[in-house]
């Protein structure tokens, strides 16, 4: 039998109470933002894909950020969001291939209604959370209008709603990148997708084992960035 709109957000819901119920843990959550446009195929796209595996391998050496930690994917070249937030011990990496050109306004704008959403839900069922984590890669300047996605960062920061970091593969706009986000834009060396990726995991690792809203020094993106 078909189940009406009603019933589905019913359960919907349900579940998700359900889940906090069985994990208090405080969330550590992380929003990927990945461009998947057409200038990203061939090795760009390959080793974006090993690289996000390697995230979640890294990520499964640590049994309290399996708890923690929670991982949403959006794409952009189209928008779609791949993965809602998850813990990262049901995140399984997603296959990504290319299209289409490079909406980045779009994109960060929906990931900040995203967090804002999960944030919400965090509140609701009485789950302590830290600072969200918004990280985009992107190997391009955008082709939609990116100064309210910029604003809306600036905003986010100021009110430390969020941390936004972005990193430009090569061919991207850094220049434009400088723009959108108040942390200065590292610029990843080759394709060093795999090592960012280690970086990123040992990053919330440690975000993870911390207490919410203490100050950490994460370590430095050498391997993977052109500093």
């Amino acid at each position: 039998m078909e189940k009406s709109e009603e019933e589905v957000d019913i359960e919907q819901i349900s579940f998700g109470a359900e889940s906090f119920a069985e994990n208090p843990e405080p969330r550590c959550p992380c929003l990927l933002l990945l461009d998947t446009s057409a200038s990203m195929s061939g090795d760009p796209i390959n080793e974006l894909n090993s690289g996000l595996t390697a995230f979640k391998e890294e990520l499964a050496t640590d049994s309290l950020a399996m708890k923690r930690v929670e991982v949403a994917i959006i794409t952009f070249g189209p928008v779609e969001v791949k993965k809602t937030f998850h813990a990262a011990s049901e995140f399984t990496p997603p296959h990504l291939s290319t299209t289409g050109n490079t909406p980045m306004g779009q994109a960060i704008l929906e990931g900040i209604d995203l967090v804002g959403e999960r944030k919400g839900e965090y509140r609701s069922n009485g789950i302590a959370f830290y600072r969200p984590w918004i990280f985009m890669i992107t190997d391009g300047s955008p082709t939609d209008a990116w100064q309210s996605a910029a604003a809306a960062i600036k905003e986010g920061e100021k009110s430390k709603a969020f941390a936004f970091f972005a990193v430009g593969v090569k061919g991207a706009d850094m220049e434009t990148l400088g723009k959108i986000s108040v942390r200065e834009p590292l610029k990843l060396q080759g394709l060093k997708f795999r090592e960012l990726f280690l970086w990123l995991s040992n990053s919330m690792k440690s975000v993870s084992r911390s207490v919410p809203g203490e100050v950490l020094a994460l370590p430095p993106p050498s391997g993977w960035a052109e500093l």
